[in-house]
């Protein structure tokens, strides 16, 4: 992101939460010379917290010093996971709060489902501490415009948000090709993510919580529901208390990619239509199948996924397609080709312009993603990660769009200068959140 692009989106950020930044009001965050150890504090330690965190210790002086989780048997495995991978164990808290507390942490992991990140993500800042949270950025659009002003104010903070394609050295040699202009005049960018794995969820009812679970803190913000396991866990992501679906689970992924090679933010109107077509007796609540097609300055977006299904675009079950007048360039994370188009030359079919075969990668990108994190804390270089607040919110808030056009059942339109839906209460009742069981949603 250019610094001109990261500092309109943080300016109109605190313009819009009417925030003033005052310097004897930031609370430091703590800096350590590049030969102390970075200790880190997990919170959420199932999924992908635990290979956020896995991601980190690959880097030398770096310690997980603690752990917090709502489930004791998550933080009973961990513990002893550390102790053998590592021979010391961390501290574990059910409270997360108690460990933000602690002067021995100075930057934590958030790993939680996706209503939690906003809270936790003001709660680490105001403790001072730095910040690896999960994508999406937030469950909402309100949280992520509010994260993204947080994070102007507490502007010494190194936060990286894990949209980890961004570190990945094969989307950035795509992107450099989509900018130089070879394709020609870009009009459609395709994001697609075919799920062919997931199967039907089947119903199970409503039971007590399990032991050592504590269950109120995993609802935390969320509308209080009877414990049932299909709500539980990695299953969290298809309700709509909790998550946003697919559209935002792998959309963030694909999304910021096209966008950024696009150099663009916010859409002028957002239409999308889909359902549960594959399952429709299961128990799950957002969209099996979606498309969602999204109109920029000169150019739309169109957003798909399905479940069940493989057969993606371009024989890819993920990815993105630059389709341009001179060629068409698709890039995964396997690895990216350009598909020239033909055109006739003396009766003999010839390409616009070279084709390029498919250039592959064997490296983990997740472990360029966490690195840029800890070099950034050991340099004190905020603005100097791969995926910011600025960044991570662009792509949260875009396919959080997408589900605000699918819930409406209409076309939306974007109003960027107001940061809202123009003359759509409904589409502006579904960008805010409402919090419960007496959580308070953050202020700056």
């Amino acid at each position: 992101m250019s610094t001109t692009r990261r500092k309109f989106l943080r300016d109109s950020a605190l313009s819009a939460a009417g925030a003033f930044i005052a310097p004897a009001y930031l609370r430091q965050a703590i800096t350590r010379p590049p030969s102390d150890q970075i200790r880190l504090g997990l919170i959420g330690a199932k999924g992908m917290g635990w290979a956020n965190l896995r991601s980190s210790l690959r880097q030398p002086n770096v310690r997980l010093a603690a752990i917090a989780d709502i489930d004791q048997s998550i933080l009973t495995q961990r513990s002893e996971e550390c102790q053998k991978q590592h021979a010391y164990t961390p501290k574990t808290y059910g409270d997360y709060r108690k460990m933000l507390s602690s002067e021995e942490i100075d930057a934590v992991i958030i790993g939680t489902p996706d209503h939690w990140h906003c809270k936790m993500y003001a709660d680490a800042l105001e403790a001072g501490k730095h910040i690896y949270v999960e994508k999406p950025m937030a469950n909402s659009i309100e949280e992520c415009e509010l994260m993204r002003g947080l994070s102007a104010k507490y502007a010494d903070r190194v936060i990286q948000v894990g949209q980890w394609q961004r570190s990945g050295p094969h989307y950035q040699k795509a992107i450099d090709m989509v900018r130089s202009g070879v394709l020609g005049n870009i009009r459609l960018v395709k994001c697609w993510s075919y799920q062919g794995w997931m199967g039907e969820l089947k119903h199970q009812p409503d039971g007590p919580v399990p032991d050592g679970v504590d269950y109120d803190m995993w609802l935390g913000p969320a509308p209080k529901r009877p414990f049932n396991p299909n709500r539980f866990h990695f299953n969290f992501r298809w309700y709509w208390d909790y998550a946003g679906g697919l559209m935002t689970d792998w959309g963030v992924h694909e999304i910021d990619i096209a966008l950024y090679a696009m150099d663009a933010v916010a859409p002028l109107s957002v239409l999308a239509s889909g359902g549960k077509f594959a399952y429709p007796d299961d128990p799950t609540e957002t969209p099996d199948t979606l498309q969602a097609v999204f109109e920029y300055d000169g150019f739309n977006m169109l957003w798909e996924h399905a479940v069940g299904i493989d057969g993606g675009n371009y024989d890819r079950r993920e990815g993105i397609a630059f389709i341009g007048n001179q060629g068409t360039l698709v890039v995964d994370r396997q690895g990216w080709d350009l598909i020239p188009e033909t055109t006739w030359n003396d009766g003999v079919r010839v390409n616009k312009i070279p084709d390029i075969p498919l250039q592959t990668h064997n490296q983990d990108y997740l472990n360029f993603h966490t690195q840029n994190w800890i070099d950034c804390m050991r340099a004190a270089t905020p603005d100097a990660v791969n995926c910011g607040p600025d960044t991570g919110s662009v792509a949260a808030i875009n396919a959080h769009m997408g589900n605000v056009a699918f819930k409406t059942g209409r076309k939306v339109y974007w109003d960027q200068s107001k940061g809202e839906f123009t003359d759509d209460r409904e589409a502006n009742e579904l960008r805010s959140v409402k919090y419960h069981n007496g959580w308070k949603l953050p202020k700056i």
